[in-house]
């Protein structure tokens, strides 16, 4: 038997996963323990819970891998500073200290936070280190069902790349291709996302979900900003950004292109402007993805595709490249970002590095992504005593049938099961559930529970046989990082008076026989549930069918704004007394709010920091 521990930390979203024999056992984020959103420090609690899952002490693992190389990142800021001086001083002075002190002797940092995790690790076992986009394209490819793919890495900045397309075939993976900073896509939408108020590493899918809300009259202006060829590789004109060198990612020339300063999200509401910004920035988002997915389609004559790193994640310009039907086949990483590096880095070890054979699951071997936590009902119930709630326990069947009842009575509903998803998704283990069919769904579930923007979609999950029928696609997306438009004959065409509406007003207008899910351009990030990934989940959404008809539920995660998914039943009980959810199931346990100790409620509106 042989394991590997793959960590990915010190940026943000820090991670931890276990391999044994190549098989991915467990993976899980360290903001799900700290409950500090993207938390970038060493994943100490995420080792400890991976280690426990898989029943190892350190000492016992065999190898241990770091998802990227400092040293050549260290390289990348220095000559960057050195190409860009005198410019960027003060960024410099305040970046090098850390890297002196901590960042550049990262084998020794990592030696040291290792030891406390077991006295008879012994320091001599080597740790090795991954190259970061080789990380990303080993967690795309590897874990994929397909024999053969080309893969696709995007996102801010890893040591030098930011966009690399490697071919995997079996068990090897080759990096053809790189574009290097400081020309990025991943960078280029952060810089919107900075330049519409939004947090950079965060603020992402809400720039995407703001799109819909505007027209891209801004896109030959943001065509300004790069030099972008017909195979989809770009230049950006370094005069308008910032990042490379200072403490913003957008500059003078920038805000005076476009005519307006960044907004202040402390008293600057969003505007007509900062919607049409996003609908444009999300244009030419989805135009550079699709010309370089038909160049190395071409070039490669490979009809499978896997994508990794931020950009991933924007599943709208996923759901563009399927429909342009370029490949036959597309599989993205659920842990797209940086968490996924740790275990992409493992992977990469097992296969590239030591030449272990591969065997391709045709579902594929991510386990629907539930690698995290998991709690038996005992465990369940003394954690929800020690909390002070009160509580039922219904026999399975039962369970299933009142869940359902209550959707279908617009509650809303936390709901608690199984394993926890690895990734930035819920997708129906640490999930908010609720009524699609219903029109005032999306506004206060944002508003009333989630305590955020009214803009901001919420995701169908439906059961996969009824997917065609309700949605404009037929191929699977357990990983909800896909759009697709509603189908025409479920759609409720807008007046001309609705269409003139400004931006947000749209919002209230029932678009669908599933408004709460159909964003303002009839679009949704649609999961489907099979029963041989997730019984549970499959059961109720098949419950709620059987009592409406309606073969879809929404599915949101369970946390609100600037919080992380809820990970212990403490942390659900927490969140649920902090908000205004109906009910809790946990386990095959159910909470009625109305029947909680009114001393409990939490006031949670200002109890994480805005994201």
């Amino acid at each position: 038997m042989t394991s590997i521990l793959g960590i990915s930390a010190f940026y943000h979203d820090s991670a931890a996963c276990i391999l044994i024999d190549g098989k991915i056992i467990a993976a899980a984020q360290e903001e799900r323990f700290t409950r500090i959103k993207h938390d970038p420090n060493y994943p100490h609690n995420a080792i400890e819970f991976v280690l426990k899952y898989s029943k190892l002490k350190l000492g016992e693992v065999d190898q241990i891998v770091f998802f990227e190389k400092p040293f050549l990142k260290f390289e990348r800021l220095l000559e960057t500073y050195v190409a860009f001086a005198p410019k960027g001083f003060v960024s410099f002075a305040k970046a090098m200290p850390l890297w002196i002190k901590e960042k550049l002797f990262q084998k020794n940092l990592l030696f040291d936070k290792l030891k406390n995790h077991d006295e008879n690790y012994n320091s001599d076992k080597n740790i090795f280190f991954s190259d970061h986009h080789l990380s990303h394209a080993a967690s795309a490819f590897f874990p994929s069902p397909f024999e053969e793919a080309v893969v696709l890495t995007a996102d801010g900045v890893g040591e030098w790349a930011t966009t690399t397309v490697a071919v995997g075939k079996n068990e090897t993976l080759e990096i053809k291709k790189e574009i290097h900073f400081p020309h990025s896509l991943g960078l280029l939408y952060s810089a919107f996302t900075y330049y519409t108020g939004f947090k950079v590493n965060s603020g992402e899918y809400k720039l995407m979900g703001l799109a819909p809300y505007g027209n891209p009259i801004y896109k030959d202006k943001i065509r300004q900003l790069l030099d972008l060829k017909d195979d989809g590789t770009f230049r950006l004109d370094q005069k308008y950004f910032n990042y490379a060198t200072g403490l913003t990612m957008t500059n003078e020339k920038f805000h005076n292109l476009f005519g307006q300063k960044p907004r202040n999200p402390q008293n600057e509401k969003i505007t007509q402007f900062h919607m049409d910004i996003a609908a444009s920035i999300q244009k030419v988002t989805e135009e550079i993805m699709i010309k370089l997915a038909k160049s190395i389609r071409e070039e490669y004559g490979i009809k499978n595709l896997c994508l990794a790193g931020g950009v991933a994640l924007n599943c709208v310009a996923n759901g563009k490249i399927l429909k342009e039907k370029i490949f036959d086949n597309i599989w993205i990483q659920p842990a797209a970002g940086d968490a996924g590096g740790s275990l992409g880095a493992a992977l990469a070890l097992w296969h590239i590095d030591q030449g272990n054979k591969r065997s391709v699951n045709l579902n594929d071997d991510m386990k629907g992504s539930y690698l995290g936590t998991e709690y038996n009902q005992e465990e369940i119930e003394i954690e929800l005593k020690t909390a002070g709630a009160n509580f039922e326990t219904l026999k399975y069947e039962e369970l299933i049938d009142k869940t359902a009842e209550l959707l279908s009575n617009e509650k809303a509903i936390g709901w608690f099961q199984g394993r926890m998803e690895f990734g930035p998704r819920a997708l129906g283990g640490r999930s908010i559930l609720a009524d699609p069919r219903s029109d005032k769904m999306q506004k206060n579930l944002n508003l009333k529970v989630k305590y955020r923007e009214s803009f901001r979609p919420f995701a169908p999950s439906v059961l996969r046989e009824d997917l065609s029928e309700w949605f404009e696609m037929n191929v699977d997306s357990p990983y909800m990082l896909l759009v697709a438009n509603i189908n025409p004959n479920k759609k409720i065409e807008m007046n001309d008076k609705q269409n003139n509406l400004f931006g947000i007003d749209k919002l209230n207008v029932k678009r669908s026989e599933v408004p709460a899910v159909t964003h303002v351009d009839y679009s949704a990030r649609v999961q489907t549930v099979t029963k041989e990934i997730n019984r549970r989940y499959y059961d109720l959404i098949s419950k709620f069918k059987k009592k409406t008809g309606c073969p879809i539920i929404v599915n949101t995660s369970f946390n609100v704004r600037g919080e992380p998914i809820v990970n212990t039943p403490t942390d659900a009980f927490n969140c649920f007394m902090g908000t205004e959810l109906d009910y809790l199931v946990i386990g095959n346990s159910i909470l009625d709010k109305k029947k909680q100790d009114q001393s409990l409620k939490k006031n949670y509106i200002m109890k994480f920091e805005l994201d």
